[in-house]
């Protein structure tokens, strides 16, 4: 199954477990022609918000039940037709998939076939959230195009450059096999896409240059970049592991989850909901939108304040962690909501590590701005720049270099 020689678009697909988000693009440009999402599936609330930018960018809404991901996909497919990018289009190259997660053996772009559903099925267990919700987006859009290109990009498959020192855990390793317990890492596409940007930034071939990226959203995550290949990354088994999140523990002792058991008498489905959805900034302060710790802070709260110095505390110690194992490093790069709108956390997270070679200076960072700049004063050993991701762009460059080719 290859595409049109002429054809240069691409349709990329984020399937969650009651959303759908999209956009389409066009690869000659890197254009985008349309973005949307649709969310509540299977509610009577259902939403789908369209916005056809080649057309002038007017957001259009639907508020009505969409029932199912096949019922989802095909009001998407209505959307596009209606702006002239229907599905059907020649100009369609392929449709390009988030996957959450591709174990360890999908370390790049994969052509989507019976074989590679098979395996993503397999993986479930280590993925129940997120890679169910992405076979259903990949069998919905088998079903509207079966005769185009349909490309699985993989979150974990950025970091499979892992050493296998970094990427074991210490316990026994015949119970690690069986079960599939290892590190696989996580925001993958964001990671590749910042750590090259920042490369381009410097004026550098990524071959060259050892970057810090620090994925700051309400999943945040680290990860360590030499010379374009991933090191190190702060996820595992889960996104569980590693930073402060916006409603996730990170880093904990795991007895904690013995305790509980034993002296709360909570549940597994019960601690796990703590770690995941009651933890981190949200349940340190009652807050996980960074703007509004902020605000409280400024007027004194002293539990938003704990709940940022928790967070940052853990920031500083992955950076210093990383540092140690590249051993030399050129630039640290923040990107996601949070790290690319929230000047304090880049001030505090790098406040200290002067003779590390960081610093920022404070006009430049207080600017905002939508494209990739730096922050750190000339004389800094180490560049920190702040790097817009764009995921989507990111999957679509793999999906349509893989049929292209």
């Amino acid at each position: 199954m290859t595409a049109n020689a002429n054809a240069t678009r691409v349709l990329v697909l984020n399937s969650g477990s009651s959303s759908v988000k999209y956009q389409l693009l066009d690869m000659a440009d890197g254009a985008r022609l349309a973005v949307g999402l649709v969310e509540r599936i299977g509610e009577d609330s259902s939403r789908l918000a369209h916005t056809p930018l080649a057309t002038g960018g007017i957001k259009r809404e639907i508020t009505e039940r969409i029932p199912d991901h096949a019922a989802a996909l095909q009001a998407v497919a209505d959307e596009l037709a209606a702006d002239g990018l229907g599905l059907d289009s020649p100009e369609l190259a392929a449709i390009g998939h988030r996957v959450v997660h591709g174990g360890s053996r999908f370390t790049e772009p994969t052509l989507i076939t019976d074989e590679v559903l098979a395996e993503i099925e397999r993986l479930i267990p280590v993925a129940p959230l997120h890679n169910p919700a992405n076979i259903t987006g990949i069998r919905t859009a088998q079903a509207l195009r079966p005769d185009l290109p349909q490309v699985a990009v993989f979150d974990t498959a950025f970091h499979t450059t892992m050493p296998e020192h970094a990427a074991r855990y210490a316990i026994d390793t015949a119970t690690a096999d069986a079960h599939m317990v290892r590190r696989y890492g996580f925001h993958g596409t964001s990671h590749a896409f910042v750590s090259r940007e920042t490369a381009k930034l410097l004026g550098k071939d990524p071959s060259e240059v050892n970057v810090i990226v620090l994925h700051l959203g309400n999943g945040a995550s680290a990860s360590a970049v030499a010379g374009g290949r991933c090191v190190d990354t702060s996820m595992g088994l889960t996104p569980l592991e590693g930073l402060v999140m916006g409603t996730r523990s990170g880093d904990i002792d795991p007895a904690v989850i013995f305790h509980l058991a034993r002296n709360a008498g909570m549940s597994t489905d019960e601690i796990d909901s703590l770690l995941n959805k009651k933890s981190g900034l949200i349940g340190l302060c009652g807050d996980n939108d960074m703007r509004e710790i902020r605000r409280r802070i400024d007027e004194g709260d002293e539990q938003a304040k704990l709940a940022f110095d928790v967070y940052v505390h853990r920031l500083k110690k992955y950076i210093g962690a990383y540092y140690a194992v590249l051993g030399k490093v050129d630039a640290i790069a923040f990107t996601a909501g949070v790290g690319e709108n929230a000047a304090p956390v880049r001030e505090a997270a790098v406040a200290g590590l002067e003779e590390l070679g960081l610093a920022v200076d404070a006009e430049l960072n207080a600017q905002r701005g939508d494209s990739a700049r730096l922050v750190s004063p000339e004389y800094a050993r180490v560049a920190v720049a702040v790097v817009p991701t764009d995921e989507e762009l990111e999957i679509a460059t793999q999906a349509y270099a893989l049929v292209s080719a």
